[in-house]
């Protein structure tokens, strides 16, 4: 079997050719940036749906196999805009094919990624996106949320204060590499139980830099209050479940620092740290396409006519039916 997968949820649109053998066949995709402000779910849409047409024909022409057997797509949670565009392609698609349909949970894909790309068994799942920070673990046949922001997700916080420094959008790579030659400014630490709140440290980081304190001194001080945080209700999830694995997924997986401060802790507990690939961090279609491959084998598909978007649904809503 190779399933479509495609990703639009937000800045990113991707398609990817995937086996039922884990095997990737082709991948293309393309980001929406901007030099200033965030994302516009409009513009953004329009990105997709201007460079949607080339993706296709490229991610076909790339694969050694020119059939397709599934089509999944990325049905929410996520931008309305952006998600309507990956909807039109896939029901397009899939009528003009006349192959089965997968609507999948963007998030759910995420962590699911996890065992497509590492060797992780029954981990802690830390989710850390744009608009997500979650500490997640199956627990029954549900992805329970043991912790959460209770504001802003780590990488949108990330992204706002790169903004205000002027680094533009995406700004994560562009802190991580300034936070090398900065020093600690002491900024809020704020862990509530197992829930993290950013907003008050990205108010603080803002108002230190217009009284003149570095970028530098301040991209390396929010990334290590940031992740001392993600940590610590890390450590406390691997103590109250009983589990000695944890997996870091979402687009700031790609942070180093992130990744050998969560490292250290789990050495620390004699338990195993994961990472998904930095190429695989982000949002990817590939993930979209083995989630299909997983719900589909599985007895579940959509009909066209049924195919929607779920801006707003949540991991905790969705029945583990494939495991």
């Amino acid at each position: 079997m190779i399933c479509l997968g495609i990703e639009s949820t937000a800045h990113t649109i991707g398609l990817a050719l995937l086996t039922e053998k884990k095997q990737i066949l082709s991948e293309v995709k393309d980001m929406y940036t901007t030099t200033k402000g965030g994302i516009i779910p409009l513009e953004a849409a329009k990105h997709h749906e201007n460079i949607k047409d080339k993706l296709i024909k490229e991610v076909i022409e790339k694969s050694r196999e020119k059939r397709i057997d599934l089509i999944a797509y990325s049905a929410g949670p996520g931008l309305a805009p952006c998600l309507r565009v990956g909807l039109k392609i896939a029901k397009e698609l899939a009528e003009d094919l006349k192959v089965p349909l997968v609507d999948v949970n963007h998030i759910m894909a995420h962590l699911n990624s996890g065992f497509l790309f590492t060797e992780a068994k029954n981990p802690v799942f830390l989710f850390t996106s744009g608009a997500n920070t979650q500490i997640v673990s199956l627990e029954g046949k549900r992805y329970r949320v043991f912790g959460d922001t209770i504001d802003i997700g780590m990488g949108n916080a990330l992204d706002k204060f790169g903004r205000e420094i002027g680094l533009g959008f995406p700004s994560g790579p562009k802190i991580e590499e300034l936070a090398k030659a900065g020093k600690y400014i002491e900024l809020p630490y704020t862990v509530k139980g197992m829930d993290l709140s950013f907003s008050g440290i990205l108010t603080s980081a803002i108002n230190k830099f217009k009284k003149g304190v570095s970028k530098e001194d301040l991209c390396f001080s929010i990334q290590e209050t940031f992740f001392s945080m993600l940590t610590e209700v890390a450590e406390r999830a691997l103590a109250h479940t009983g589990k000695n694995e944890a997996l870091l997924i979402g687009g700031v997986a790609a942070n180093k620092r992130l990744c050998e401060m969560l490292g250290k802790m789990c050495k620390s507990r004699k338990s195993k740290f994961y990472a998904v690939p930095l190429k695989y961090s982000g949002d990817n279609a590939v993930m979209i396409a083995y989630q299909g491959i997983l719900e589909y084998k599985n007895g579940r598909s959509i009909s066209i006519d049924k195919a929607d978007i779920r801006p707003y649904e949540r991991i905790d809503q969705i029945e583990v039916f494939w495991k």
